[in-house]
């Protein structure tokens, strides 16, 4: 029986080494066969922390989808100088170069200056874009001023990307180490023209027949330290990539897959999937867009029980983030129940008029040295569990942490029950 037991186990980990060394030898034939590119986004305001920077994760996301290999992203201000040296740096490293921001009619907007010394040519004038221009203006019931010509100005060479919904022309130059993409910062018109015409500039010019196909595992009741003791030598491979990433209370695996198609990235993402999901267990929540309180609502409704909850120094963040699933015994029904703020010292008493549904009392509090404890109480089943959990982040993060770690408890004790 043991012996037998001992094969098991070492078949399952021979076969989990198969896979990773059948994805090195993946990686060694097919690495590095996708363009690369650099995203710049230019703006003073951005590093004044005047605006948020979503322009980076837009496109970004494009390009993933694309299945183009992001390289960096930089930001940088209104310096024509600088704008240059950046984008000629990006350009001895990556394929592709986007920027974003810079392309208004004012002085401060130099984008257009700094590529074309970035390429080694100069600005042109270009007549059919000021006729674009004065168009848009007149939809607009506006009329153009003489610094809106400097809009119409780009690299000798380039070619012009119409921009449908603004007034800044956007362009792309194509050289012999790369292409330059220059965009308008204003997010709306840059999405619409990365899904309009860049797209299609870049599908044409690449003709690029890979993809890029990103997974994600969701964790509880784990940290992160303790995930990458258990899957460091994945964390190793560089097609599929394997990552973390910590939140309180909860730790992602991200996996990464490029390949000739989605179904060959699939393929990449299962094997490894099938050796995290050996090796992690019940810590394993869900998966993509999957959330710890969507899966506890599935669980409490397959059950066909609630949960009377009750929170203190939490904010009712925990109230809030389940209340939208009918999942809880709602305060009419409390007080029916004859439940008091006082009720709280004879919590069984509570459980009884509840039952079968379950009794989840949980509080926050600061020790004296500032780190927080959450302590859970769980009445089910007519058993009562008593947890105590220490948090030694930052104060912001404590209620996120007190929140996914009450939800992780409940989720365990309800997948034994």
């Amino acid at each position: 029986m043991v012996e037998g037991i001992r094969i098991q186990i070492r078949a399952k980990l021979d076969y989990s080494w198969f896979i990773v060394c059948k994805i090195i030898i993946w990686d060694v034939i097919f690495g590095g066969i996708l363009p690369s590119a650099e995203i710049i986004t230019i703006g003073t305001e951005l590093l004044l922390g005047e605006i948020q920077d979503t322009n980076t994760r837009f496109i970004a996301r494009f390009l993933r989808n694309e299945g183009i290999d992001l390289f960096r992203t930089t930001m940088i201000g209104d310096n024509e100088n600088r704008i240059t040296s950046t984008v000629m740096e990006s350009l001895s490293r990556s394929d592709i170069v986007i920027t974003t921001g810079g392309l208004g009619p004012t002085v401060d907007d130099p984008t257009r200056n700094a590529i074309a010394r970035a390429i080694g040519t100069e600005l042109e004038f270009r007549t059919e874009l000021w006729e674009q221009i004065k168009h848009r203006f007149e939809r607009f019931g506006r009329i153009p001023t003489e610094n809106n010509k400097k809009q119409a100005f780009i690299p000798m060479g380039a070619t012009a990307i119409e921009n449908a919904v603004g007034t800044a022309p956007a362009f792309y130059c194509r050289i012999d180490n790369g292409l330059v993409i220059s965009l308008p910062g204003v997010p709306k018109e840059l999405e619409y023209l990365l899904e309009n015409q860049v797209k299609g500039i870049l599908r044409t010019l690449f003709n690029n027949k890979y993809v890029i196909q990103t997974y994600v595992i969701h964790t509880s009741g784990i940290g992160e330290s303790v995930i990458d003791e258990k899957i460091a030598d994945l964390e190793t491979l560089t097609n599929p990539t394997v990552g973390i990433v910590a939140y309180p209370g909860q730790t992602d695996i991200r996996i990464t897959a490029k390949a000739l198609n989605k179904k060959k990235a699939a393929k990449m993402i299962s094997n490894i999937m099938d050796i995290i999901t050996q090796r992690m267990g019940g810590f394993i929540f869900g998966f993509n867009e999957d959330t710890l309180d969507e899966v506890i609502a599935k669980l409490l409704l397959n059950l066909n029980i609630k949960v009377c909850l009750i929170e203190k120094g939490t904010d009712q963040l925990i109230t809030q983030l389940l209340q939208k699933y009918n999942i809880l015994v709602s305060d009419s029904e409390k007080s029916i129940l004859g439940y008091t703020d006082s009720f709280e010292k004879n919590q069984e008493n509570l459980y009884k008029l509840i039952y079968p549904n379950i009794l989840l009392v949980t509080e926050l509090s600061k020790t004296i040295d500032k780190s927080a404890t959450l302590s859970i109480d769980y009445f089910h089943r007519n058993q009562r569990i008593n947890k105590s959990f220490q948090f030694g982040g930052h104060d912001n993060l404590a209620l996120t942490w007190a929140a996914n770690t009450t939800m992780h408890f409940l989720r365990s004790q309800l997948i034994q029950s």
